[in-house]
């Protein structure tokens, strides 16, 4: 009876221990897409296909594909990273993970990839994957995953390219191939509002973009970017809505069109003439 009480209990076990590893691997191969409710996506992107992300998710991707055109990297590059972060965290910056694994890459600073602290800044982390991506021969011509895979060296190599359709929407609509592409609904209680929001939007332009000596204060309550073409205005244009839930930002204009945080969506606009040569952009008002 004891032998057969040991041999069912141990049996058990190795179910248990079968079943959770199971757990894992699905987790790990169909990745972040599972973790977030349907509900919660605030943020709706459209250019020639659709994705769903919620705020976080959002001011991530856009961070991700700024940092990508101010090195110059080309726009098959933004498709890769924004592939990697959807796979390696769900577009999270992350304060864990696999091993010593942390933020939106998932890299790991025992392997050489910067300080807990560096890697946790989305910004450090997505030039250190966009300057490892650069050092792979021929990356250009592989596949998404490929790409992605010489440069993490995950154990699911395929696991990125599930990712490479929503990658490539995101892709468009954050460079400005798109027009009014990204609409994202906001709280009614803004986190940061008047200068504080002001300064941290100049401050994230200027650490995303590199536009210290072109964007300017319009007043306190908001900014405007110069812009030279309109593929410029949308890509400044989105990011902006991308950061609008951590900015507090209530209004977005570029030519004719305007986002505000009360309809989260983009809207004709027929008062005045269209704003073609910059960026408006509006915060809350101290409240």
């Amino acid at each position: 009876m004891w032998v057969r009480t040991r041999a069912v209990v141990a049996g058990g076990v190795v179910l248990v221990l079968v079943a959770v590893i199971g757990v894992l691997y699905v987790v790990r191969q169909f990745g972040e897409g599972l973790r977030l409710p349907l509900a919660s996506r605030t943020c709706k992107v459209q250019a020639d296909g659709e994705v769903a992300l919620d705020g976080d998710q959002m001011a991530n991707a856009a961070t991700i594909a700024a940092i990508g055109i101010q090195r110059k990297m080309p726009e098959r590059a933004v498709v890769v990273a924004l592939a990697t972060a959807y796979q390696e965290s769900g577009l999270r910056n992350l304060d864990g993970g696999d091993r010593d694994s942390i933020g939106l890459f998932q890299q790991r600073p025992s392997q050489g990839w910067g300080t807990p602290a560096q890697i946790s800044d989305p910004r450090y982390a997505a030039n250190r994957f966009y300057a490892a991506l650069k050092k792979v021969r021929g990356w250009e011509r592989m596949r998404v995953t490929d790409a992605a895979q010489k440069v993490q060296r995950s154990a699911f190599p395929e696991a990125y390219q599930k990712w490479a359709d929503e990658s490539q929407v995101l892709t468009r609509a954050l460079l400005g191939h798109a027009t009014g592409a990204v609409a994202c609904t906001v709280g009614r209680d803004p986190v940061l509002r008047g200068t504080a929001a002001t300064a941290a939007l100049t401050r994230g332009l200027t650490l995303d973009w590199g536009l210290a000596a072109s964007v300017a204060a319009s007043d306190l309550t908001g900014l405007s970017v110069p812009v030279a073409n309109q593929r410029g205005g949308w890509r400044y244009a989105h990011w902006l809505v991308s950061h609008a839930s951590d900015h507090g930002l209530k209004r977005v204009r570029f030519g004719d069109l305007e986002w505000t945080a009360r309809g989260g969506t983009w809207n004709r606009v027929t008062d005045g003439s269209p704003e073609e040569s910059r960026v408006v952009a509006e915060v809350f008002a101290e409240g």
